[in-house]
């Protein structure tokens, strides 16, 4: 379900800028946490910190970036919808889950709902004076977004991991680093794309437009986001049942037992699968719509599109 890349002028072949990125940042973080844990100089781990939590979602956004279909969508937005909207999305959903959510039995239901919200509204108004908003436009600034959010929150858990009771923990920070990287592409990101996609699709010149398939959309997006995020307690619960437990016996939900660790992280690994596949199958059905928007056709000899947006009548021809 890829889009189609941008082709090297001398050589013919696609240019993978973001495969440079990834594997120069990558071999960063590797040395940094290497001489890190050598030396114990503490001074490197806000560096640990910013490779490891920025690498992935800013190797995914240059990869959106070389698939954009306006040339408005400069390197310029992206970078003001990674930065300037993760930060925003990151605030403004601290602010609404602790004025609204604590204690509340409905949490992760909650937290999906809001953060999701939050994304949407900082591309908005992020986006808003783009003349042209198209489909693929919108996945890409959408995912830009997301995976802005996604960035700044890792290192946030990063940060959290790093301090223990027996003290700073490199190996704390840099698990937690290798999972929630292996992890981003199908959280935040994808997320946001989906949403930003809808929004798009909808828009005019000068407004976004609030219809009821961008209101199913992000509903859809917040019920992902609040399974992802509740997955821990899914599969406790599972777990219990398949063995014969009983559930919430003492009037709150225990932890695995160590013959219960092995069923639990298959059920946990198993559902993360699931909902990320049926993300995935979402976006790749936005993908191939962006095709057909932008699909050229052949009228009295000179090619259009079909997009009835490039008709200056605002009306494809029957």
């Amino acid at each position: 379900m890829a889009f189609t890349g941008p082709a090297d002028q001398h050589t013919g072949k696609r240019s993978r800028p973001w495969l440079r990125m990834f594997a120069v940042g990558l071999a960063l973080w590797v040395a940094t946490v290497v001489i890190t844990l050598g030396t114990r100089n503490t001074n490197l781990i806000p560096t640990i910190v910013l490779l490891g939590s920025f690498l992935v979602p800013a190797t995914f956004v240059s990869w959106a970036f070389e698939h954009r279909h306006s040339g408005e969508v400069t390197g310029e937005l992206v970078f003001r919808t990674f930065a300037v909207g993760g930060v925003l999305g990151v605030l403004g959903a601290s602010l609404l889950e602790s004025y609204l959510l604590h204690p509340s039995p409905w949490l992760f239901a909650g937290v999906g709902l809001i953060e999701e919200a939050v994304k949407l509204g900082a591309l908005a108004l992020l986006t808003r004076h783009l003349r042209e908003k198209s489909l693929r436009d919108g996945l890409v600034l959408g995912a830009s977004v997301g995976f802005g959010f996604a960035a700044f929150e890792s290192a946030g858990y990063a940060l959290t991991a790093l301090f223990t009771q027996n003290g700073l923990s490199v190996l704390d920070l840099v698990t937690t680093e290798l999972l929630r990287g292996l992890l981003a592409p199908f959280g935040h990101g994808l997320w946001t794309a989906i949403l930003g996609a809808v929004l798009f699709s909808r828009s005019t010149r000068d407004h976004f437009l609030l219809t009821g398939r961008l209101l199913a959309a992000y509903l859809g997006v917040s019920l992902l986001h609040a399974l992802w995020d509740s997955m821990n307690t899914i599969a406790v619960l599972i777990t219990l049942v398949l063995t014969d437990q009983r559930v919430l016996a003492e009037g709150y939900l225990p932890q695995p037992t160590p013959a219960q660790v092995q069923l639990f992280t298959v059920v946990t690994w198993t559902g993360l699968a699931v909902i990320s596949a049926i993300g995935l199958l979402w976006l790749g059905l936005l993908v191939r719509a962006s095709r057909r928007q932008v699909a050229p056709v052949v009228v009295r000899g000179y090619p259009m599109a079909t997009d009835a947006r490039w008709w200056p009548t605002g009306r494809s021809p029957r």
